[in-house]
């Protein structure tokens, strides 16, 4: 059995100390032997298993190894990336130490229960993500910005291209977008991405000069 210390490697050397002394004394506490000491530089932002942690536990470590971080929030910067973690290591037989929080996971019960508090708490994460990201795209929506490419974008393209000439004289003559695309036969949102592209987006300007 070989016992593992992780340490994500930070700008501030004294919360790499922080880290390593409260590995350190949680490991005497527990009458753990020789710790190997297993430093991740690499920006948290990027998922687990492009990191040293990954090949950690993915490749490195064994079944009835051990691996101890300093705390969860060391482990990965959301609850959805702990949860993998830890169901990799269970899989894997790896048992997982938590010194700060003074938890030991592994394949027993109260293990699988803590795992599914986390996964509940990373649906609920999954969630908020997600109404992040419908509020976000509602209030684009609401400002009048253009939302992805629109459906059949690069014929549409072409299409207006041929008849650049023809719109740009509706433009001049000040007639309103909605109807030019009535004219030229299109969506009124593919008019509108067409004229954004070609930034004429003021109905009243005259691109001639006449």
């Amino acid at each position: 059995m070989v016992q593992y210390a992780y340490l994500r490697v930070s700008t501030s050397q004294q919360d790499l100390d922080n880290q390593r002394h409260g590995i350190l004394e949680y490991a005497n506490q527990k009458s753990l032997g020789h710790l190997e000491f297993v430093g991740d530089a690499v920006s948290g932002q990027k998922k687990w298993r492009e990191r040293a942690v990954g090949e950690l536990l993915t490749q490195t470590a064994s079944s009835g190894d051990v691996v101890i971080f300093a705390e969860i929030s060391r482990m990965a910067r959301s609850t959805l990336q702990v949860l993998e973690m830890l169901e990799c290591c269970m899989h894997r037989g790896i048992s997982v130490h938590i010194a700060k929080q003074q938890m030991v996971l592994d394949d027993n019960l109260p293990s699988r229960i803590t795992a599914t508090v986390l996964g509940l708490a990373a649906e609920i994460e999954r969630e908020f993500i997600s109404l992040r990201t419908t509020e976000a795209l509602a209030k684009c929506k609401a400002d009048g910005k253009i939302l992805g490419r629109p459906q059949g974008a690069q014929s549409a393209k072409l299409k207006l291209d041929a008849k650049e000439k023809e719109i740009r004289m509706y433009l001049a003559k000040g007639i309103s977008k909605r109807s030019i695309a009535k004219l030229v036969d299109c969506a009124p949102s593919t008019l509108y991405y067409w004229l954004d592209r070609h930034q004429l987006s003021t109905p009243h300007r005259n691109p001639w000069g006449t």
